[in-house]
């Protein structure tokens, strides 16, 4: 077996050639991760996986094909390409796909700057499990905790590399390590759950699990005997912790395959307001020790910062070579693709201005409203924005929070939720999505 992923991906490409592809590209993963979970103080379960996938996309013509494979003896690469050009052959054409210009691609290729790997050693099984225990006894020393359904702690590396005929070859390595607890408050119909989770590039950035496991005892705490308000049209506070899902819709919505398929509620809106004035949305792929950091992107193009949203108003899509080509624009080098197929757009990290006042000053401008901390379902009409979720958190009246809140549901339209948007600023930084907790004005709410 080929040792390193660049001698693996330049010898599926010299096969491929030799098949009959007039082009191709190789991306290549090796990793490895291990999770421990531990329940009642005892190990619960213990994994741990090691494998390596490629992935090759041949162009004949102006038809392309992808095929993947965990195995990559020689004979079996050799087999890979051959049927990924007869698959090609016998697809359909397509005028938009094909590899970059040479002169389209990235010159720097170095990586190490990114800071995307900790080279600290590997932890063992025993300091993770010794981790998911802290949590779990943390979390149970908390008056009112009856039990912890789940303590947790990971580890992960990875190792990619893309390789493509038009000259490209570059890759990164990556790592991170994480802690979570979800802890459970009550008893029978009364329990109630919430959880905490930390995840870093960096083994020393990574919270303590004593921390982690207090603070998810503290959350479930605070939920329970929830009650639900009454329906009518009130301000909803969406929680930093799940805040980014609003900014999120909005990134769904100007992704560049959405556009070309025309089947997006912001097809409109380039060039329009669609968040607040003096509020910007930037997405930066060079955040140093951030998990969506990269240097150049799936197609080997160049990263670099960009202004989704300037002051309010939308500047452009998210775009990979082929949805620029269907729009007749250019790549915003957006492009992300796994092993099993080829690359679509997509953003890296994003961070949203953030405003003068803190969470607890927009809870008190509330007056009465809601605060959500947890959402479930999703009923979003990506045509034309329409919005219903499911949510629980904390009612609010005179500006204080008074009573835990559960089985509400959220509705109103996307496009005019981001228009009203009032941001706190307490984003965390260490995020790939530093979005702070985000007000929004006289959204319906389904109660009693």
């Amino acid at each position: 077996m080929t040792d390193t992923l660049e001698d693996l991906t330049q010898s599926l490409l010299h096969r491929a050639k030799e098949a009959g592809a007039d082009a191709a590209d190789v991306l290549a993963v090796r990793g490895n991760s291990m999770s421990i979970d531990v329940r009642g103080g005892v190990l619960e379960q213990a994994e741990r996986s090691e494998s390596t996938d490629i992935g090759l996309r041949v162009f004949v013509g102006q038809r392309v094909a992808n095929v993947s494979s965990s195995d990559v003896r020689a004979d079996s690469l050799a087999i890979m390409a051959e049927r990924a050009v007869a698959m090609a052959r016998e697809a359909p054409e397509d005028p938009y796909v094909g590899l970059a210009d040479p002169d389209q691609l990235a010159q720097d290729r170095t990586v190490d700057w990114l800071e995307l790997y900790d080279p600290s050693p590997e932890p063992s099984p025993a300091e993770l499990e010794q981790d998911a225990r802290e949590a779990e006894a943390a979390a149970l020393a908390v008056d009112g905790i009856t039990q912890v359904s789940s303590s947790s702690a990971g580890y992960g590396s990875q190792e990619v590399y893309l390789a493509a005929s038009n000259g490209f070859s570059g890759g990164s390595q990556r790592s991170s390590r994480s802690t979570s607890c979800v802890a459970i408050a009550g008893t029978g119909t009364g329990m109630e759950r919430d959880y905490d989770g930390d995840q870093r590039i960096f083994q020393a950035d990574l919270r303590s699990p004593t921390e982690i496991g207090k603070t998810a005892a503290e959350r479930a705490l605070d939920r329970l005997q929830p009650r639900k308000p009454k329906t009518g049209a009130y301000p909803v506070l969406f929680d930093e912790r799940i805040s980014s899902s609003l900014i999120g819709h909005l990134l769904m919505a100007i992704n560049g395959a959405a556009i070309a398929r025309r089947s997006s509620w912001a097809l409109d809106l380039l060039g329009k307001e669609v968040l607040p004035q003096g509020l910007s949305l930037i997405e930066d792929p060079h955040r140093v020790r951030v998990g969506g950091s990269r240097p150049f992107d799936a197609e080997g193009l160049a990263t670099q910062k960009r202004e989704i949203v300037k002051d309010g108003v939308l500047t452009g899509w998210t775009l990979d070579l082929a949805t620029a080509r269907k729009l007749g624009l250019e790549s915003t080098a957006s492009a992300a693709r796994g092993t099993t197929g080829g690359p679509s757009p997509s953003v890296s990290n994003v961070t949203l201005s953030q405003g003068v006042t803190d969470r607890a000053g927009l809870i008190a401008e509330m007056g009465t409203g809601l605060v959500v901390t947890s959402m479930i379902g999703s009923t979003i009409n990506p045509n034309t924005g329409d919005y219903s979720r499911g949510a629980a958190g904390f009612w609010v009246e005179n500006g204080a929070v008074a009573y835990p809140v559960s089985g509400v549901t959220i509705a109103g339209n996307l496009i005019e939720m981001l228009r009203n948007i009032t941001p706190a600023n307490d984003a965390r930084p260490w995020l790939s999505r530093v979005v702070p907790s985000l007000l929004v004005e006289g959204l319906t709410l389904a109660g009693e």
